[in-house]
């Protein structure tokens, strides 16, 4: 019998690249949506059940989650608009609904919940104490997961750091470093090019939480993974894998114009939101994955340059078919 699950955000990156990696496991989709035509031509997965609904309304949530085993909540406010306005209820509206069909809850986290007292190598009991807006409700969210799980509505976080891999033009790989669409003229680093930088390839991320849900009824009502992915130090590192994918090694390096982004921001949302993460990229932050390992016991791991390759030709950076999306279950050092 095909498990069930049902995928919240699945027209995002992270949303349709667990989508995707559930399906190739066997699981039998259904996805929310309020236009399951549009999001049908933009996802392009084939065997999707689609309902119509609004992840705002708790009702819709209820009836697209009747009898699936999985919830994956992987939808969020766009561009950072009104997150605490939205994230929470609709959150609330997926807890509500795991709660009544019996399923799991299954939520990509990340490292807006820790500050300076946790790094520069995090694990999941370091301490919560984050000193940006976004990180306080971060932590409000996995707070109102855990306390969920006494009552019915179990789950499981699985925190990584930036995304890249296709689809992810939203993350900072293509706001930033590379400009979709173009051949690589230059690469905009946002930070320190000495600190260390926490990374993670989204079919790798999906393909864990792919393997995770399979055996999720081994997992405690609430609990969390942190996933190593490409951990880079110097964080440069990253750049000179795009020009290795690239061919070139002269392609120039730039700065991040983070006066310009704080004056923008003064009139646009998401450049004051992304503004207020700037900190992320000065600091050296690795997530320890060893208790996802002793779970798994391994961490799906594609190489940094072949997943480079593949984010550069999804983006339309490189001539398609340039990357090989070949994963190997290495776990990274």
């Amino acid at each position: 019998m095909k498990h069930e699950a049902l995928v919240v955000g699945i027209t995002g990156a992270v949303g349709g690249a667990i989508g995707a990696a559930l399906a190739a496991h066997g699981w039998h989709l259904r996805a929310l949506h309020r236009d399951p035509a549009r999001a049908t031509a933009a996802v392009g997965t084939a065997g999707v059940e689609w309902v119509r609904g609004d992840a705002m309304n708790a009702a819709d949530v209820a009836r697209a989650a009747r009898g699936v085993d999985i919830i994956v909540h992987a939808v969020n406010p766009p561009g950072y608009r009104n997150w605490r306005g939205l994230a929470i209820p609709m959150l609330r509206n997926t807890i509500d609904a795991a709660r009544i069909a019996g399923a799991r809850i299954l939520f990509p986290g990340n490292v807006y919940n820790f500050g300076p007292d946790a790094w520069p190598v995090v694990s999941e009991h370091s301490p919560q104490n984050p000193r940006t807006r976004k990180g306080r409700i971060r932590v409000e969210m996995e707070r109102m997961l855990a306390d969920a799980a006494g009552s019915g509505a179990r789950s499981v976080v699985v925190r990584a750091g930036d995304f890249f891999g296709p689809k992810s033009a939203s993350a900072w790989f293509s706001r930033a470093l590379v400009k979709p669409g173009k051949p690589v003229r230059s690469i905009t680093y946002p930070g320190r090019h000495d600190a260390g930088h926490a990374w993670a390839y989204l079919p790798d991320l999906a393909e864990t939480f792919a393997c995770i849900a399979d055996r999720e009824g081994e997992l405690d009502e609430f609990t969390t993974f942190h996933f190593g992915g490409h951990y880079l130090e110097p964080g440069i590192e990253m750049a000179q894998a795009i020009r290795r994918a690239c061919g070139r090694a002269d392609i120039p390096v730039r700065r991040m114009p983070w006066t310009a982004v704080r004056l923008i921001g003064l009139f646009h949302e998401t450049f004051r939101e992304l503004m207020e993460m700037r900190y992320l990229w000065d600091v050296t932050l690795r997530l320890d994955n060893r208790k996802l390992v002793d779970f798994l016991g391994t961490e799906p791991h594609t190489p940094v340059d072949t997943a480079v390759a593949d984010t550069l030709a999804t983006l339309g950076c490189l001539p398609a078919g340039t990357g090989r999306t070949v994963r190997s279950m290495a776990t990274p050092a």
